[in-house]
């Protein structure tokens, strides 16, 4: 009895057992078909429209990125993107969470071993001490926006690769561009370097006031990741954090126009 092998194999790919189970015994090659019945490539699961389904190079069509009408639709269209090879490796790609109207951005680098298992921002040892920032200057997290450079983890907690920033760089100045903040606060040197182009050490450049060329400046404020903090808590490092916090605060509340960037 002859065996459907193609359609026993699609529906092993679709369902990602390949793997796991044992070929069926060897059979004669069927005749190729006819180029007027080849099969079309068949998209993985759940891949929205705007997405090629090219393998490993798979990545949302810029241009409907750039039309994204919301930060919902945004997240749908970048869920299953696979533009770099950190795709490959995630549990979870990590959007970013909070208030879609927030006057306060911030932005760290990328997610983590908990970011990755949980789909959020911030939510390991590092996130409890965000956290813990953000009520020092009279804010909860569900009132400001948090997000990350890079949305999926790099393997063993690495920087990201100026590549890596890359492929993720549309979709985080879409969200930018949705949210509207007052002020960003960059967390670390790579959102720095990545938004601003900006390559001097942080700990040099903390607490001096930047501008983000989009929606006619947006102020941004540089200070240290949370994660530098946890390994430096003494009484200096907190300190500086906490006045550029207030900084950015006392900024995002002013009568200021909304982009309109410090001197």
């Amino acid at each position: 009895m002859d065996i459907p092998l193609q359609p026993w194999r699609d529906t092993l790919e679709d369902l990602g057992l390949a793997g796991l189970v044992r070929d069926p015994p060897a059979l004669p090659s069927p005749a190729p078909r006819p180029p007027s019945e080849a099969r079309p490539p068949r998209p993985g699961p759940g891949v929205p429209p705007a997405v090629q389904p090219d393998g490993p190079g798979a990545r949302p069509d810029p241009a409907a990125v750039a039309a994204a009408p919301s930060l919902e639709a945004l997240q749908t269209l970048i869920q299953d993107c696979q533009a770099c090879p950190l795709g490959a490796g995630r549990i979870r790609l990590v959007f970013g969470e909070g208030n879609p109207s927030a006057k306060l951005l911030f932005v760290g680098e990328g997610p983590g071993r908990d970011e990755d298992l949980q789909g959020r921002p911030f939510v390991g040892r590092a996130g409890e001490l965000l956290d813990r920032m953000i009520a020092s200057i009279g804010l909860q997290r569900t009132e400001v926006w948090i997000g990350n450079v890079v949305k999926c983890r790099p393997p063993d907690n690495r920087t990201p690769t100026p590549q890596e920033c890359q492929a993720c760089s549309g979709y985080l100045r879409r969200q930018i561009e949705l949210i509207r903040p007052r002020v960003i606060v960059t967390l670390g040197a790579t959102p720095l370097r990545e938004l601003l182009g900006i390559t001097t050490g942080i700990t040099r450049i903390r607490g001096q006031w930047q501008r983000l060329e989009m929606l006619g400046g947006i102020p941004v404020m540089p200070t240290f990741h949370p994660a530098y903090v946890l390994r430096q808590y003494t009484q200096e490092v907190r300190r500086a954090v906490w006045e550029d916090l207030k900084a950015a605060k006392n900024w995002a509340d002013g009568p200021g126009e909304a982009g309109a960037a410090p001197s």
